[in-house]
């Protein structure tokens, strides 16, 4: 698991390092884990407190919603988080097919069989309609009148990238060669390779979601923080200060409690 955490190839001298007086807590994706979602948000405010005064902002890397039960839940709690906190979204690749399937009812598809159903389902939509319907643009109406104009508003407002100091946060990847602003959307919410094995240097440390690892994945050019929430009953969130970097995670334990834990990462 060590290994896990070594940055492999890494130049000491040329540490990536976050602005000074600046903080910033990137959480995996969520995928409708509530369970998860609210104690590692206590923890990390915990966490931001303990370490003194900082301008602190908390990347939110996408994929808040599907697979999981309690996809509503989550959209309230990550809006309440940030009327009250500097938070920034990423548009994950789930949450671009709910945002096209509200208006596009070939899109509800893929969509349903890939998560949508459960999100549908944190939401007051007859699941009896989703068994039944034959036309799929019945489903796409009943879906936008049960999802809140507001959870709608707030996940349009998602950003395709965030950058901060030597970091770049995004939801899957970036494709290697080109440049940051030159990127596809597609890519960015969407990419596995060449983004996974490619191990030249980006201009930037990537830090993403979107694949899951059995745990976090540390490379001299990219941190992959995605460890399965929805289903492995982990959450993790990476922590940034100067260039020091630690790990605050919530897991499901097997007595069905959740326990918090922090490590650094080498």
């Amino acid at each position: 698991m060590r290994n896990l955490l070594r940055a492999r190839g890494r130049d000491k001298a040329a540490t990536p390092s976050i602005p000074p007086g600046q903080r910033v807590y990137a959480v995996g994706d969520v995928h409708g884990r509530l369970d998860l979602f609210a104690p590692l948000m206590a923890r990390i405010e915990q966490d931001d407190a303990d370490r003194g005064p900082a301008e602190t902002t908390i990347v939110l890397l996408g994929d808040l919603i599907d697979r999981g039960p309690d996809s509503a839940a989550v959209v309230a709690a990550a809006r309440a988080l940030a009327a009250r906190r500097r938070v920034r979204l990423l548009t994950g690749n789930h949450e671009e097919m709910l945002l096209r399937a509200m208006n596009e009812a070939d899109v509800l598809r893929p969509f349903l069989r890939h998560g949508g159903r459960e999100t549908l389902l944190s939401y007051p939509l007859n699941p009896h309609l989703l068994d039944t319907a034959e036309d799929y643009e019945v489903i796409r109406l009943a879906m936008r009148a049960a999802i809140p104009a507001d959870d709608i508003a707030y996940l349009q407002q998602g950003e395709a990238m965030v950058r901060v100091g030597d970091y770049l946060f995004v939801h899957a990847g970036i494709q290697p060669g080109v440049a940051l602003d030159a990127q596809s959307e597609h890519d960015l919410r969407w990419i596995r390779q060449p983004f996974l094995s490619h191990a030249g240097d980006h201009g930037c440390v990537v830090v993403h979601g979107h694949t899951i690892a059995e745990d976090v994945e540390v490379r001299a050019n990219r941190i992959g923080i995605d460890t399965g929430a929805f289903y492995t009953g982990r959450l993790t969130a990476l922590a940034l200060e100067g260039t020091s970097r630690w790990l605050i995670e919530t897991r499901l334990d097997p007595d069905g409690g959740v326990s918090c834990h922090s490590r650094s990462v080498e």
